[in-house]
């Protein structure tokens, strides 16, 4: 009957885990959906900044890689 009671002590410890999670994201500060939005566009342009730095970077690179075997 050990099986049992593994499986009794995995469920109760899945509702204690369930139960105490719940009870964190309460006292969580959500942002105001103002917040997202900034935060998201913030992401956004970010991502499309580094995207430019590492195409500006590849295409400096294999213009002097090309220099330097062309050689």
């Amino acid at each position: 009957m050990n099986i049992w009671r593994g499986i009794r002590r995995f469920f109760g410890n899945l509702s204690s885990f369930l139960r105490e999670t719940r009870a964190e994201l309460k006292k969580v500060i959500w942002p105001s959906w103002s917040q997202v939005r900034v935060f998201t566009l913030a992401v956004v342009f970010m991502m499309i900044g580094v995207g430019v730095v590492l195409w500006g970077t590849d295409v400096v690179l294999t213009f002097l890689m090309n220099l330097i075997v062309k050689k």
